[in-house]
């Protein structure tokens, strides 16, 4: 009898102990879920807060020239109900897809605004002076920045509205937040369009990743193929040589110009956004690892006995 009832007892203890588990599972997920809700408010507040910015300076300031961010913002939305209604409901590759849209448009207009300016610079006029970054604007950067501040905008509000984020700090937000916030105050202001538009060569990088899970997404994950072998070189190229090194040289140049910047905000917002940046890629470089490491992993086998 002992025996049973001290079996008993400790069946009973076992079985509060996995209650006890789980009710402090649920607790942590009931927190987790209301810090997640809490965020998304929070930049969904911000995200209004800016269009209402956007929207008063067009209205009564006369800022026509920022219509090309409200256009931008419905051509990303307008590609993303297409891609719904005809290619897939899946909001994950959805979003993914718009992503590879806008970085093959932004990396290209990046590239030939370079070229061109490269060619038909002046002999005496260096190209990544201070005041040639700073004062003054390349022909068609203004609309490459709108562009790219648009499509910042639209992500923000389709990662929001379908939750394609996690935990209660997403970095995914908050990078998204950094640029619409830096892009937007540069082209209110005028200032410091070509810096941002040199920031905007890593998009040359993100065609490859948006492409690369684009890929795997479609069920295409062969890493022997040629193709795969191909696309992870242009990969860590383009990883390397047009977002880590420029990314890098851009802050380096900031910190070294500092003395001829104007007294404001344009240093320390300048300053604040690349090193957010800079951070943010040496934490892609070891994701970047980690995904060439799974695409190359030998297959499990299992074998029955």
């Amino acid at each position: 009898m002992r025996r049973r009832n001290n079996g008993g007892w400790a069946r009973v203890e076992m079985e509060s102990e996995k209650e006890k588990k789980g009710k402090k599972e649920m607790g942590r997920e009931r927190r987790e879920k209301v810090g997640v809700g809490v965020v998304g408010w929070m930049y969904t507040g911000a995200l209004l807060i800016w269009g209402a910015w956007i929207g008063l300076e067009i209205a009564c300031d006369g800022r026509t020239d920022l219509i090309t961010v409200v256009a931008s913002f419905f051509l990303f939305q307008t590609a993303n109900i297409i891609l719904r209604s005809f290619v897939s409901t899946d909001p994950v590759l959805v979003n993914t897809s718009v992503s590879l849209l806008h970085s093959s448009l932004s990396s290209s207009l990046v590239l030939f605004i370079l070229l061109n300016q490269w060619r038909s610079a002046h002999p005496s006029l260096r190209l990544f002076d201070h005041d040639e970054l700073v004062r003054n604007t390349w022909p068609f950067a203004f609309k490459a920045i709108s562009l790219s501040c648009g499509y910042f905008a639209y992500d923000q509000s389709d990662m929001l509205y379908h939750r394609l984020y996690s935990g209660c700090f997403p970095s995914v937000l908050a990078h998204h937040f950094i640029l619409l916030l830096c892009f937007s105050l540069a082209l209110f202001l005028n200032v410091t369009l070509n810096y941002l538009l040199l920031t905007l060569l890593c998009e040359l990088h993100s065609v490859f990743l948006h492409l690369r899970k684009v890929r795997r997404m479609a069920g295409f994950r062969n890493s022997a193929s040629a193709i795969v072998k191909l696309e992870w070189l242009l990969n860590w190229s383009t990883f390397i040589f047009a977002r880590l090194i420029p990314h890098a040289l851009i802050l380096i140049k900031l910190v070294r110009d500092a003395p001829k910047f104007d007294k404001g905000i344009q240093l320390p917002l300048a300053c604040f956004g690349m090193i957010a940046m800079n951070v943010l890629n040496i934490g892609l470089g070891f994701d970047l690892f980690a995904a060439y490491v799974r695409d190359h992993a030998p297959p499990l086998h299992h074998h029955t006995h």
